[in-house]
């Protein structure tokens, strides 16, 4: 997941591949809308979107929901990064309901703080947006993800727009990877598709590592993996397809090539559009058949 080193070595690449830099990128972005970064959803289905309110054992998160505007199709939950529900996850849940599903964009700090929780154009390499997200973060555990994913997961099936017929997918980005695998492993009479997009620490030495939920699992899991990641921790990707096939759960794993930590998130400073596109379209492919 993010930290000192990540942020080193993403830095290092970008020098090194002459990418904008986030001052830049806040120059460019200023007057645009993060949609005129993505491509065009084809044939793109209109959509109503509402900031809502979920109870959840621990209080009431605040999170977006956005889904077609007739209709009933299958629910995707969707867990931010470590900077939270902001502008560029709001897009994404829009991206993909435009594509023909209802999507809940949660908002993970919600027992610290209302979303969003950092300025837009933030980023995790500036020391005083981690002072603010590592506490709120640190505050999340394997059990808090459990409870949570329950609540969301009920509170999309008692929805109108969601066809409860049909299974759940769920994605994470970085932080939110771990929480999308014990989704998975909790649920799995609901959940029928997960993707981790450069997320960390699925595979560890805890007794309640992620993966070790994997036979409890009944999803179609992607996980994509940064290339400096896997640099780093190149058995990961190894333990993680054992376990899998071991499960007879069915997972396609990839290392993304030039994709560093953060590549799939529209604002953050390693966005590669190619493989982030690539990574998503992959995503799509699975809920087609999967939920």
């Amino acid at each position: 997941m993010c930290d000192h080193d990540t942020l080193e070595e993403n830095n290092a690449f970008l020098r090194k591949s002459g990418q904008i830099s986030r001052r830049q990128f806040n120059k460019l972005t200023a007057g645009a809308t993060f949609a005129m970064m993505l491509p065009t959803v084809a044939n793109a289905q209109d959509v109503v979107e509402s900031d809502v309110m979920i109870e959840t054992p621990d209080g009431v998160a605040d999170c977006y929901f956005v889904h077609p505007a007739s209709g009933r199709h299958p629910a995707v939950i969707m867990w931010p990064d470590i900077l939270g529900l902001r502008p560029a996850f709001r897009e994404m849940g829009k991206r993909l309901a435009q594509s023909g599903y209802s999507v809940l964009v949660v908002h993970p700090f919600y027992r610290s703080a209302p979303s969003p929780v950092v300025p837009e154009g933030a980023s995790f390499g500036d020391p005083e947006i981690r002072s603010i997200v590592m506490p709120m973060a640190g505050a999340l555990n394997a059990e808090t993800h459990v409870t949570d994913a329950r609540a969301f997961v009920a509170w999309v099936d008692q929805q109108a727009a969601v066809d409860t017929s049909r299974k759940i997918g769920t994605m994470g980005y970085c932080m939110g990877g771990p929480i999308v695998m014990r989704t998975a492993a909790a649920l799995p009479e609901r959940i029928g598709a997960g993707g981790s997009f450069h997320g960390g620490g699925l595979a560890t030495d805890s007794p309640d590592s992620p993966h070790l939920g994997i036979p409890d699992m009944e999803a179609h899991m992607l996980i994509a993996v940064a290339e400096n990641d896997d640099e780093r921790d190149p058995e990961t990707k190894n333990v993680l397809r054992a376990a899998f096939d071991a499960a007879d759960v069915p997972a396609e794993i990839e290392v993304y090539e030039d994709a560093m930590h953060g590549w799939c998130v529209i604002d953050s400073t390693v966005y590669h559009q190619e493989q982030a596109e690539r990574a998503w379209g992959r995503m799509l492919a699975i809920f087609e058949t999967a939920l």
